[in-house]
């Protein structure tokens, strides 16, 4: 892995307190201690040199990111391996993946990451051509959760798509023309959803192989919404469901 870096106060305390391996800290001069007292102590705690620096050091060192004083160098995070997502699932519950097909935003990238720690998904699998990585615009969007959902990049989503099925998910893909409303889509099974790529969406091929095509009720003018904010519909509508199948 090459050597990264992570911008940001919540970004680097996560990580921090995740136990990421972090090669330093900078940290801006005109920063008061008070303000980098917990993330200076966590260092302390696991390790990891901090240096007090100038703000333009780390204004080129985040290369436009808004670091908020804050950067850490590290390695680039790693991606796992498919079977690593699969027997990531807690307890008894069903498994649920995202499947990202070519979201090229980092920061919607870093948002459905986000939301997936939110809502417990038990990990991301996205395609290592036309799509955005785990980048550091990507960390800082998604507010330090990238340091706790495990994501795989893979060659050929359509494969992958084939393989989840072999292990028994029902494969749902997120599409403006769907049949059904997502609302009435049976989420109490292994599910992997399907986010499509910001303007066209999912891809044919995609489509072809989902087990349901569902959509979001639209009212206003527009045919679409964001890809994070459609994931984020989904992801909660699956916790719902399954909650309320267990009377939570």
């Amino acid at each position: 892995m090459t050597e990264d870096f992570l911008a940001g106060r919540n970004p680097v305390r996560e990580a921090l307190q995740s136990n990421r391996p972090l090669n330093k800290i900078l940290i801006s001069e005109s920063m008061s201690q008070g303000m980098s007292g917990e993330i200076r102590a966590l260092a302390k705690k696991n390790g990891v040199p901090v240096q007090r620096v100038k703000s333009n050091l780390l204004d080129r060192t985040a290369q436009g990111i808004n670091h908020q004083g804050v950067v850490a160098v590290a390695s680039s995070k790693g991606y796992v391996d498919i079977d690593e997502i699969l027997n990531n699932k807690p307890g008894e519950e069903h498994n649920f993946i995202a499947v990202l097909d070519e979201i090229k935003d980092p920061q919607n990238l870093g948002a459905v990451i986000r939301s997936a720690d939110a809502a417990g998904v038990n990990g991301i699998i996205l395609p290592k051509h036309r799509s955005a990585g785990l980048t550091a615009a990507a960390a800082k969007a998604s507010a330090g959760a990238i340091e706790y959902v495990p994501v795989s990049r893979v060659t050929n989503i359509s494969q992958v798509i084939d393989y989840l099925k072999e292990c028994g998910f029902w494969i749902i893909g997120a599409h403006g023309q769907g049949e059904t409303i997502y609302w009435n889509v049976d989420f109490n099974c292994p599910v992997a959803v399907i986010i499509g790529s910001e303007g066209k969406g999912l891809s044919k091929l995609v489509c072809k192989k989902c087990d349901i095509l569902t959509r979001l009720p639209m009212a206003g003018q527009l045919n679409s919404l964001n890809a994070s904010v459609a994931a984020g519909l989904l992801f909660y509508e699956v916790i719902r469901q399954r909650r309320r199948a267990n009377n939570e």
